[in-house]
């Protein structure tokens, strides 16, 4: 019997869908793809695969969860298997610079950054970049790491040269242009199926003040996951949320074979749009949904098995 296949690397965030799925009574299998082996010679069982790898799986001791997803994908996508969110996702979920790439294909500005491997290489962006002050950040990232705010090249050679220097698990570091917001908020924009969901503003006043684009995930405790009991960041659903860039973002996901998605965004002091991450495994914040009466993980098992009940018509 055919059936939906969840793709994963951390069961505290996977419960959370599979409750749901439970709960619309959808036939279902988790996959936890940390370690395994996968016979290349075999074919996959009929279903819906549904990919939510993470990039920041490394700081669960994950670190090859995405190589080994990546594996696995191909194997499924050799066979023609119904993926949800597939290999081009994974490629963007675990590079930023793919992501930025993407994303400017298709006319979306991000800002403006450069990518360097090397202490000396990362002095000599920030030099090239000409902007003060400026950010660093991994490309492969999760949880806001490496992200840091200098208002100096100075400061930055004390940390880069420093004991304390973050270095990021692909060995590339972006050196990129710091975004002052009016206010201190991101919007993130929820996608199920390539289609928008909602849009949640993200206060970032209690997060990371010296850098709002990035407060929202710096740590657990300002993920969209989290809730007042983390101490998180507030978080609000907007109503009657329908900006242009909103059909940029979904031609966006339908250009990259992305199904399930929350992209974040932030304004500069002059309206200008930035759009700074693309999140193929993404999570939501159950307070600010209960709120508004809108559930991501709801809409998403209710997406799965639409896909698995066409693939059962066929």
């Amino acid at each position: 019997m055919s059936k939906i296949y969840v793709l994963h690397e951390n069961d505290e965030w996977t419960d959370h869908l599979t409750k749901r799925l439970k709960e619309l009574k959808l036939p279902f299998e988790v996959w936890h793809l940390d370690q395994g082996n996968l016979d290349l010679s075999s074919e996959p069982p009929e279903g819906v695969f549904y990919n939510r790898i993470s990039a920041s799986s490394h700081t669960r001791d994950h670190r090859f969860a995405p190589e080994f997803t990546e594996a696995v994908l191909a194997w499924l996508e050799r066979y023609g298997r119904t993926v949800v969110n597939g290999s081009r996702a994974l490629r963007l979920e675990v590079s930023k610079v793919n992501q930025y790439m993407a994303l400017n294909e298709t006319g979306i500005t991000t800002p403006k950054t450069i990518a360097s491997v090397g202490k000396d290489q990362i002095i000599d962006a920030a030099k090239e970049l000409d902007l003060v002050p400026f950010i660093t950040k991994h490309n492969r990232a999760g949880k806001g790491q490496g992200v840091q705010l200098f208002h100096s090249i100075e400061a930055l050679k004390e940390y880069v040269y420093g004991e304390f220097f973050d270095d990021p698990v692909d060995g590339v570091t972006l050196v990129q242009q710091y975004i002052e917001a009016p206010e201190p908020y991101i919007v993130r924009h929820e996608f199920v199926g390539g289609k928008f969901l909602y849009a949640v503003k993200v206060d970032t006043s209690e997060g990371f003040e010296l850098c709002p684009a990035d407060a929202c995930t710096i740590d657990d405790m300002y993920c969209p996951t989290g809730g007042e009991e983390t101490g998180g960041a507030k978080f609000e659903i907007l109503d009657n949320y329908h900006p242009q860039i909103l059909e940029q973002y979904e031609n966006f996901l339908q250009e990259n074979n992305i199904q399930v998605a929350g992209i974040e965004a932030i304004q500069n002091q002059d309206g200008q749009l930035y759009t700074y991450d693309v999140n193929t495994n993404t999570n939501y914040n159950s307070e600010a949904e209960a709120k508004a009466n809108v559930y991501g993980m709801l809409e998403l098992a209710k997406y799965l098995g639409e896909q698995l009940h066409s693939l059962q018509k066929v």
